[in-house]
């Protein structure tokens, strides 16, 4: 389960992550949204353990410490953390990618072999930015969950692709309800789509119970957002 309480991220000005609280378990989807796209994407750094909060804790199945929660989440897309450059070939992507996971998981992972399994080869020599909306986030996620141990996947903004929900939406969905292996699924959003009835929360959801407390912390910059990109994907 991941559960994040009293979330928050200082900014130079304006907080890169207002108060913000959410908790899911496995096999569940949950869509936060959030106007600003800073917001969205310190909400998913921080969720997936690739950034400290100023203030506030995150913890997966009771775990507390960042680096459990990093080991056991995937940062998906990310705009400016780990989004794949729009020049980058998918071949080359998937071999960037496999070289990521850590050792002891990756076996004789291979770009050519990974992409024929995966289905992808109809699209190995095509340019990122050529990919419509799902086909990207069927390879980024497929990518994330190379890793066995990915557990939480974190998607910043799949929405900001496609206005159209059924790009993006029906495929975490799936994700997080495979019975095979079931994963907590979030995905920040610009806003929660129309027809959208499961679990779902606001940034900045906790932000009026904190005022009357808040205490002055060192602000964190917005390079913060460029730590750890090496393993973020």
């Amino acid at each position: 389960m991941l559960l994040a309480q009293q979330l928050h991220v200082r900014g130079r000005r304006d907080p890169l992550l207002p108060v913000t609280s959410l908790q899911l378990s496995r096999g569940e989807l949950m869509l936060v949204a959030g106007e600003r796209q800073e917001h969205r994407t310190a909400l998913a750094l921080v969720l997936s353990g690739r950034m400290k909060a100023t203030s506030g804790s995150v913890s997966w199945d009771g775990n507390r410490g960042i680096r459990r929660v990093r080991m056991a989440s995937a940062l998906v897309d990310a705009p400016g953390v780990n989004e794949p450059e729009r020049h980058l070939s998918v071949r080359d992507l998937v071999t960037e990618d496999l070289a990521l996971i850590p050792r002891r998981y990756r076996g004789a992972l291979l770009s050519n072999p990974w992409l024929k399994v995966n289905s992808f080869e109809d699209i190995a020599d095509q340019w990122i930015e050529q990919l419509d909306p799902l086909r990207r986030l069927e390879l980024l996620t497929a990518l994330a969950l190379a890793n066995p141990h990915t557990d939480l996947l974190v998607v910043d903004s799949p929405d900001r692709h496609s206005a159209d929900a059924a790009n993006w939406l029906p495929l975490l969905e799936q994700l997080a309800s495979d019975a095979g292996r079931p994963l907590a699924v979030v995905a920040t959003v610009g806003s929660l789509p129309p027809s959208w009835s499961g679990s779902f929360a606001n940034i900045g959801n906790a932000e009026a119970a904190t005022e009357a407390r808040a205490v002055p912390e060192s602000p964190v910059d917005a390079q913060e957002f460029e730590v750890e990109t090496e393993d973020a994907k």
